[in-house]
Parts: structure tokens; C-alpha cells; sequence
């Protein structure tokens, strides 16, 4: 069983910046249960000893044609996780809520397999109906690779499954029976062929352009998440499982680079530390892995990442979760695109009960008022505030009130509760959980709303965890809706370079 996780919160010498590092204790030492078409065995057989080896984790696995396995998934409903031959069979699987995350493999194509020099001259869908031809299928109701080709060659595939001389469950045993010479062709997955003594692959237009992904996901019914998730991680990592799908002659598909408990570092903007804490928290608990996060105003945060150089620096951040689009075209190179996750609305708090009688940003400007803005350098929040004001003409006589300057708004509203200030220009979300001692008065609509992009770096040796991450925050939006964000996370990816602020925003 999981230990509680380890929090360590340090105060950085930049004010607001707190680094979280949650340390997951090691995964259970059960043995792993996984169940794997039959196409890609002796790869997946060759990695799990090499796991266990490595990790004295044991790893089970059980073979079979896709369609069967899932059959078996659906009615059992145990097991650690489940390969899939292709991208069909794993939407089926999540249609029946058996899976979870999801590690893409390999990349495989459907293929007409003969002997090697390819003796009969089998070269086509007409060749494969001639009488004197044996051919060997796999059945559509338990293997992948019949399931697709059946779906593309249509009407074809009738008439080829009518005189087919064998049809059998999986495509391993179709390329054996082709290897022994019991068959003359067979149809099967192109990674199969360097498995199997004396055969080559012949041409066959219907099929040449059509690929599809073998992939691992964690199921549902998984007891021991952060271990399976490990396995997984190691399937994909090219120089563990990826290596040796590559030596086996399998194109596979490049994963996160291996470390048995990879850091990941997060950068986020201090407005979303109410809504993601706690569900980071989940994430590195279910991944097994260490978190740092760094929670702080964006231009500091730019800056930081300014400050390392480029990303080959070991810590400069895997994610970056900004306040506002306005502060990914900084980081843009090593950021290309991102999703606009939540919305933000700023406000202006007040005492509640409103006792200065303040209902504009006009307002702020009185004499002797005591008004708390954000560090425009610092902060998205300060950022906006000073572009807004200074749309309106009124950045020179608010500021002069400003009494305080800090790189978060929580800062602003920690002093407006000592009395210390008797307005602050804040996120709503900053004083959305203490309603019963401050007002929010709105501000212009077309100038208050901050949009909050996830991005994930695009050198990051834990890309694949990093989406893995946001694939998990798209599927809150009921703890960001509490927090009192305005849900966007069902949006399409924007690219950085494509981001264009109004000419407001772009005041310096």
C-alpha cells in the first residue's frame, strides 16, 4: 500500500515561489499481470524478463488475439494491463471503460506474406484467388490484423475468407503454418514476418498505406497503478523496451527517456495553485514518480527559464501551466503549443460591504485610497492590471496610490484581510473561498478575462508523462469549475507562434 506522500515546500528568494517536490514511496512488489496479442510476444516476452531483472518486479503475461483478450477483459475484469494490436481494438476497449493511460508501442501494417523469393509469383488480390493457392487467415472475431484487413479490402475480403485453406485466432500461428510450408500466403502483421524462418513480404497495393499502433494501456481494474505505469514507462523507453522492439525489427514508437522514478518539473502561475495542488498530488501518486513544482508569478517564471539558457539545462521545466496566453510567446520555442485549460476573472476586492463605495477602476485613483496592484514585471495578473490601466489613462494617478506591488494577488488579499489596503486588483478566484469578508467588483469585459494555456516542452525527456499530466487535468473540470475557474479545456491545441494579444495588451 501507498505511503502518504512526502510534501517539501521551500520559500525561493524570489517572493511567492514555492518549489513542491511529492515523493511517492516505491510500487508494490505484486506481480504484474499483462495480457498482450499474440503478434507481439517475443518482444514484450523479452522486455518483461529484462524488467524483472531489473526491478524484481515479476511480470504475468497471458497471449492471445486481440478480440479475445478484450472478451476475456470485459467479463473478468482483472489485470494490470492490456496491448492491443491496433488503434480499433483500443477504442473498443475504452468504449467498454476497461482502460485507462495509454503508451502507444509500435507502428505496424497489414502485409501478404509468402515464402522467402516468393515462389508461386503471389502479387496480388487476384493471385490470392487462384484454386492451386493456400491461404491462411487469422479470424476477424479474435485477431486484429483480420478485423482491419477486412474492413479494407471489403467485398474482397469475402470472397478471400470463402476459400481461405486455414483460419486461425491469431496471426502467429497463421505465420507458422506459412513458415512450415502447411500454406502458400497469409496475411499478417509486417512485424511478424522477421519472427518467423523464410519469409518475405510481397506487395500488395490494397494494403501498402494503411498503419495502425500496437499499444499498452493501463486497465481499470489495475490494483497497483504506479507499478503497471513503471512497466509501461519501461515498454516505451527507447533505450529499454524500445531498444529491443528496434533489434526484433518493430518500428517503434518513441517513449520518455527510462528512470524508474522520473522528476517532473511543473511551472505554474500562482493563480492555479488553488484548482491543480491537490490534483498533482493524485497524478504523482498514481505515477509512482517525484513532482516539483514551482508556483509564481509568470514573468518570474519566464525570467527563471531566460535565466537557464535553453532547455538542456536539467531544470528547467517539463510543463508549464502560465496564468495567460500573454506569457507563453516568451517561452515559444521551447513551448510550441499549448491548451487554453481555464479562464480567469479579475476583479477588484473590496471590504465586504464595499465601505469606500468603489465601483470602478476610476475609483482607484481617489486621494488617500490604498490600492494593491501586482508587479506588472513579476506577475500575469500585475501584467494585465498595467495594461488595462493604461488603455483607459489610468495607470499614472492609480499607481500613485499603490501601496503595495507584489509579484501574486495572494499576497494582495493576505493584506486587505490585516486592513492593510482597502482595495486590490486580484484574480476572482483569489477571494472565491472567503466570500464572507470581501466583494468583487467586476471590471470591463473585454479586458478582465486571463486565459490559462497548459503547455508541455518539446525536448522534455518526460513528454509522453507531461500530456499524460493534461490528459488527467482535462478530465477535472468539476474541481476547476469549484475553484471558480471558467472551464476551456475541450479545446483544440493553439500554436505559441500563433498567439496574438490585442494592441491593448501590448502597451509596455
Amino acid at each position: 500500500m501507498l505511503k502518504k506522500l512526502i510534501i517539501v515546500l521551500c520559500l525561493g528568494a524570489a517572493a511567492g515561489a514555492a518549489w513542491v517536490a511529492l515523493k511517492p514511496a516505491k510500487g508494490s512488489s505484486a506481480p504484474l499481470t499483462v495480457f498482450c496479442a499474440a503478434g507481439i510476444k517475443k518482444p514484450v516476452e523479452e522486455i518483461a524478463t529484462a524488467y524483472q531483472k531489473e526491478t524484481g518486479t515479476e511480470v504475468r503475461l497471458q497471449y492471445g488475439g486481440t478480440g479475445t483478450l478484450l472478451s476475456q477483459l470485459k467479463i473478468a475484469k482483472q489485470g494490470d494491463l492490456f496491448i492491443a494490436a491496433d488503434d480499433g481494438a483500443l477504442a473498443d476497449a475504452k468504449k467498454l471503460d476497461v482502460t485507462r493511460e495509454e503508451f502507444p508501442l509500435i507502428i505496424q501494417q497489414p502485409v501478404l506474406a509468402v515464402a522467402t523469393g516468393n515462389p508461386k509469383h503471389i502479387d496480388s488480390l487476384a493471385a490470392l484467388k487462384n484454386p492451386n493457392i493456400k491461404l491462411a487467415l487469422a479470424n476477424p472475431e479474435a485477431a486484429s490484423i483480420a478485423r482491419v484487413v477486412k474492413k479494407l479490402l471489403g467485398p474482397e475480403w469475402e470472397a478471400l475468407a470463402a476459400k481461405a485453406a486455414v483460419m486461425k485466432p491469431t496471426v502467429t500461428e497463421i505465420a507458422a503454418d506459412l513458415s512450415l510450408g502447411a500454406v502458400d500466403a497469409a496475411i499478417v502483421w509486417d512485424s511478424v514476418v522477421p519472427q518467423f524462418k523464410g519469409l518475405e513480404i510481397a506487395p500488395l497495393p490494397e494494403l501498402a498505406k494503411h498503419e495502425e499502433h500496437a499499444t499498452a494501456t493501463i486497465l481499470s481494474s489495475c490494483q497497483q497503478p504506479a507499478e503497471a505505469l513503471r512497466f509501461a514507462r519501461y515498454l516505451t523507453a527507447p533505450e529499454k523496451g524500445g531498444a529491443i522492439f528496434q533489434k526484433q525489427g518493430f518500428k517503434a514508437v518513441p517513449g520518455d527517456k527510462w528512470a524508474a522514478r522520473p522528476d517532473l518539473i511543473i511551472y505554474s502561475g500562482g493563480v492555479n495553485r488553488p484548482a491543480i495542488e491537490k490534483l498533482l498530488h493524485q497524478f504523482a501518486n498514481r505515477e509512482g514518480i517525484t513532482m516539483t513544482t514551482v508556483f509564481n508569478g509568470c514573468g518570474i517564471l519566464c525570467a527563471s527559464m531566460k535565466t537557464m539558457g535553453d532547455s538542456t539545462n536539467p531544470k528547467f521545466p517539463d510543463v508549464y501551466y502560465a496564468c495567460d496566453v500573454c506569457f507563453v510567446p516568451p517561452v515559444a520555442e521551447q513551448f510550441p503549443e499549448a491548451i487554453l485549460l481555464t479562464e480567469a476573472e479579475i476583479v477588484i476586492a473590496v471590504p465586504k460591504g464595499n465601505p469606500k463605495n468603489i465601483h470602478t477602476l476610476a475609483d482607484l485613483a481617489r486621494p488617500g485610497l490604498r490600492v494593491g496592484l501586482c508587479n506588472a514585471e513579476q506577475s500575469t495578473i500585475g501584467f494585465l492590471t498595467r495594461s488595462m490601466l493604461k488603455s483607459m489613462n489610468l495607470w499614472e494617478s492609480v499607481s500613485k496610490n499603490a501601496s503595495s506591488q507584489v509579484p501574486t494577488a495572494d499576497f494582495l488579499v493576505n493584506q486587505m484581510r490585516t486592513g492593510s489596503l482597502d482595495a486590490a486588483v486580484v484574480y476572482g478566484i483569489n477571494i472565491n473561498n472567503d466570500k464572507a469578508h470581501f466583494d468583487a467588483v467586476p471590471l470591463p469585459a473585454d479586458k478582465s478575462k486571463a486565459v490559462q494555456p497548459f503547455a508541455v516542452r518539446h525536448d522534455s525527456p518526460n513528454q509522453q508523462m507531461g500530456h499524460r499530466l493534461l490528459t488527467f487535468l482535462r478530465g477535472q473540470r468539476a474541481s476547476f469549475e469549484k475553484a471558480g475557474f471558467v472551464w476551456k479545456g475541450d479545446t483544440t491545441p493553439v500554436k505559441s507562434a500563433d498567439i496574438v494579444l490585442p494592441d491593448w495588451l501590448k502597451q509596455k
